[in-house]
């Protein structure tokens, strides 16, 4: 069974028909093109895949396509503004947040939305908020001083 869905994706319109069971991982990687989003333990559990609805940060591996009906979904492709990294993808850069690339996208993506709901949070607010976002490479000093700079990059 298929279903025509109409959403957004980084600010841009997309309709598209979809069988229900497709994940939405999927349909931003193979249907839409868009690879920047990891798979990494398919069970929700890593955060690799995490994206945002509409500012909400979930598991596009565990969530339908069709879920995204109607919603705004933001990943780490569209966190980039008019050729611009975002400011936590600068101190990603900057702070060696970066590690090997597979939880990168899904520690950005949580990253800013951490950071949209609280701009200056201490380390225990960074810790809690992504415990959800794994890194196999054991980054995280580095991914938590990332995320407390990211404030030098906003203008």
């Amino acid at each position: 069974m298929k279903k025509n869905i109409k959403f957004r994706v980084n600010g841009k319109r997309v309709e598209l028909e979809v069988p229900t069971n497709r994940l939405l991982i999927d349909c931003l990687r193979y249907d839409l093109g868009l690879t920047g989003t990891k798979e990494g333990c398919s069970v929700g559990v890593c955060g690799a895949c995490t994206v945002l609805m509409d500012g909400d940060m979930i598991s596009s591996c565990l969530t339908l396509a069709v879920f995204a009906d109607g919603h705004e979904i933001t990943t780490v492709e569209g966190l980039a503004k008019n050729g611009e990294l975002h400011p936590v993808q600068k101190s990603f850069i900057q702070y060696g947040g970066f590690q090997c690339g597979i939880c990168t996208p899904g520690q950005v993506v949580a990253a800013k939305a951490l950071l949209d709901h609280n701009p200056r949070p201490t380390e225990e607010e960074i810790k809690d908020w992504m415990m959800g976002n794994l890194c196999r490479c054991t980054g995280y000093y580095k991914i938590i001083e990332s995320i407390q700079r990211a404030h030098e990059f906003a203008k």
